[in-house]
This record gives structure tokens, C-alpha cells and sequence, in this order.
């Protein structure tokens, strides 16, 4: 079904990127894994390649325009496009607070910080995707959207803000080819240990979560000529070369 597109993922070494990625790595695509964390991307490659896909990953801050924007760039010009681009970046903030004890700081954050990588992510990936004519942004929420009830004030409004800005960008992109779907997963076993639920004393609020990212375990791409700055993407390849190669049948 998927077999040759070009697919970038964006916290892809979490419960739900890393799920997303192994799905479509088996389904025939080019992954091209995205985030912070390289342990956890390494882990989501290496499932890849065992089950004989193929990934690429890089550490890239998906609240970072520059290292997004770059990002995508790199990957369109190695493979030829974007066909897919997926946001599953998790951002570590507050819930369970009583509304009358809340801070405005800790209620705004979830909804400034995910509608922020949204956008930077959606329209990295749609600049490509619109040069070709196609192409499919998934975001993702939670049924909090719709829902009623207490301690998740802020990231109820965020769920409804990301509903919102994919109904509205769908609208927008649709005459270029561009599909943009928001899924709305719910009770996720995996994730709960890196969610608000699992408490951790050590991380601040208003820290983003370290993303997902897979990466290949021993070949990393050369760094790009003349730009040493630190927004650019580290990648890591499982495979020597461009494009993949057809796995044994």
C-alpha cells in the first residue's frame, strides 16, 4: 500500500510514532524518524530493519522551525519528496491541577507548545508535498477535545485547537493534493510511562518530553558542507545508500 513513499515522523521513537513507523515501514515505506531522543529512535530502527524495512533518523527539535524546516529539506532531497508527514511529539505539562489553583502559564503551555509544532511540521512537510500535488499531514488528538470534567483544562483546549487548525488547514491544502487527517487515539497502555501520568521530578513543565526518534545503529550521514550550526538534523542511516533496497524475498 505504501510501497516507495517517503513518510516522516516527527517524536517517532514514542509509543504512537514508533507504532505509526513500524506499521508503515512493513507496509513498504521510506521511514524517516524524527526527535530528540536517539535511544529511542535507534530502538524503533532497529525493529525496522530486523522485520527488513528501512529508516532514517535524525535529532531533530520539532519546536525548532530552522531544524524542521531543514529537516524536511534534507529529506525531500535525498528521496525525492514527502509523501506523509506525521506529528506525534509529546509535550510534558500539567493536568490534575484544580482550576481555581492553576496557573495561566501552566494551562497555556500545552496549547502554545503543541499547536506550535503542529504548524511547523504541517508546513514544512506541505511546502514539498505541493510541489508534486499530493501528499497526507496526520495530526493527533485525544478525545479530551470533547470532553467534560476536571484537571485537563489546558490540554483539552490543546486537543480541540489541533482539531480545529486540521479541519481548517484540510480546507486550505485540499486543491493542492494535500489530505490533512487528525486521528483520535485514546488509552494507549505504552504511553502511559511517558505521559503526565508517569510523575517525574526531574522534568519541568515546560519542557517538551524528549521526542521519539529511532536511528540506525552504526552509519551516520556526513554532516552537510559549510553548516556546522546546531539546528541542523543529525541523521543516521541503517543503509549505506539511496534509495533502499528491496528486501530478499
Amino acid at each position: 500500500m505504501l510501497q516507495g513513499k517517503n513518510a516522516v515522523i516527527h517524536g517517532g521513537g514514542g509509543a504512537i510514532g514508533g507504532a505509526v513507523a513500524r506499521a508503515f515501514a512493513r507496509e513498504g515505506a521510506n521511514v524517516f524518524l524524527a526527535g530528540r531522543t536517539l535511544a529511542r529512535l535507534d530502538q524503533v530502527a532497529a525493529d525496522i530493519s530486523a522485520a527488513g524495512g528501512w529508516a532514517e533518523t535524525a535529532e531533530v527539535d520539532a519546536l525548532d522551525e530552522r531544524a524542521v524546516n531543514e529537516h524536511a529539506d534534507a529529506v525531500a532531497a535525498k528521496a525525492g519528496g514527502i509523501d506523509i508527514a506525521v506529528n506525534a511529539v509529546g509535550i510534558l505539562h500539567v493536568q490534575g491541577t484544580p482550576f481555581a489553583e492553576l496557573s495561566f502559564e501552566d494551562y497555556a503551555h500545552p496549547i502554545t507548545a503543541y499547536t506550535r509544532t503542529n504548524f511547523l511540521t504541517a508546513k514544512a512537510a506541505a511546502r514539498h508535498m505541493a510541489t508534486h500535488g499530493s501528499g497526507v499531514i496526520l495530526t493527533l488528538s485525544t478525545p479530551g477535545s470533547r470532553m467534560s470534567g476536571q484537571g485537563f483544562l489546558g490540554y483539552g483546549a490543546t486537543c480541540g485547537a489541533i482539531e480545529t487548525f486540521s479541519r481548517i488547514l484540510a480546507g486550505e491544502l485540499g486543491p493542492n493534493g494535500i489530505r490533512v487527517i487528525c486521528l483520535r487515539p485514546d488509552a494507549i497502555p505504552e504511553a502511559v510511562a511517558t505521559s503526565h501520568t508517569a510523575k517525574s521530578s526531574a522534568a519541568s513543565p515546560n519542557e517538551p518530553t524528549p521526542p521519539s526518534r529511532p536511528c540506525w545503529p552504526n552509519a551516520r550521514a556526513p554532516p552537510r558542507h559549510g553548516d556546522t550550526s546546531r539546528h541542523s538534523p543529525k541523521s543516521r542511516t541503517l543503509l549505506p545508500s539511496w534509495p533502499p533496497m528491496a528486501p530478499a524475498r
